[in-house]
């Protein structure tokens, strides 16, 4: 199985939701809030070929922490991936909207520096603000939208620049999950869960959420979830070989 977003420095128990991911055999992204956060999150990827620890700096805490955009800069050679970044138009946030806008700016332009990166990004409430600022910086790598809860029109528009999409229980079983995921490029979808904000309702990680992210896939793409599955694993393998060409394959073990 696949969880290409999840928070995993935020469990109760971070060591013992990394035993539960390996003993299930389920490929995670590891996503960080801030840059301070990357290093010790980093650790509990160690020794575990299936966790991925992604490099990010949270919209909602930029307005704090935009200060560590020169730490996120100088951590960048450490990963092949970067998550969370983005921009949010939710109430709480949109007051610091233009901070965000400058600070993704200065995320993308630094992730294209690197050679791009594969890149899981927050679109909440400013999916048009996003996907323009990924236009505008094109080199930036590989964009895989985490949760897009915009308009169908813009999940096209970003389908038809080439973005990814990660997709997790309640968005597959939204009442708009048919209308949305049928938009979506199949060969560019990716579970995930975003735990443990989401899909979990106790302190372990939540490998049945999972398994019935694909099963809710299943049924809206029409397919067995073996196929389901299996659609997802090639997914995966081709966006490791596509990140080739954003020169991230040596960091690939980070």
């Amino acid at each position: 199985m696949i969880d290409f977003h999840c928070h995993l420095d935020l469990f109760p128990s971070p060591a013992a939701a990394a035993a539960e991911i390996d003993h299930a055999g389920t490929y995670v992204l590891s996503v960080t809030n801030t840059p301070k956060a990357f290093p010790n999150t980093a650790q509990f990827a160690k020794g575990r070929r299936r966790i991925r620890t992604a490099l990010g700096l949270h919209p909602q805490l930029v307005h704090e922490r935009h200060g560590e955009v020169g730490m996120f800069v100088r951590l960048l050679g450490e990963t092949g991936y970067v998550g969370e970044i983005g921009i949010d138009g939710g109430e709480d946030s949109v007051r610091h909207l233009d901070t965000q806008k400058d600070v993704f700016r200065r995320l993308l332009r630094a992730c294209a520096d690197a050679g791009g990166r594969v890149m899981s990004i927050h679109s909440r409430h400013a999916s048009g603000e996003v996907i323009e600022a990924i236009q505008r910086q094109p080199d930036a790598g590989l964009p895989v939208f985490h949760w897009f809860s915009g308009p169908v029109a813009h999940a096209q528009k970003a389908a038809d620049m080439g973005a990814w999409f990660s997709v997790g229980l309640p968005m597959l079983r939204s009442r708009r999950a048919s209308a949305m995921i049928g938009i979506l490029p199949r060969d560019r979808v990716l579970t995930e869960t975003d735990a443990p904000f989401a899909s979990t309702s106790g302190e372990s990680y939540p490998t049945k959420a999972l398994s019935l992210s694909v099963a809710a896939l299943a049924r809206l793409w029409g397919l067995d979830e073996k196929a389901t599955q299996k659609q997802l694993n090639d997914n995966l393998r081709r966006m490791v070989a596509q990140a080739d060409r954003f020169r991230v394959a040596a960091h690939a073990g980070s």
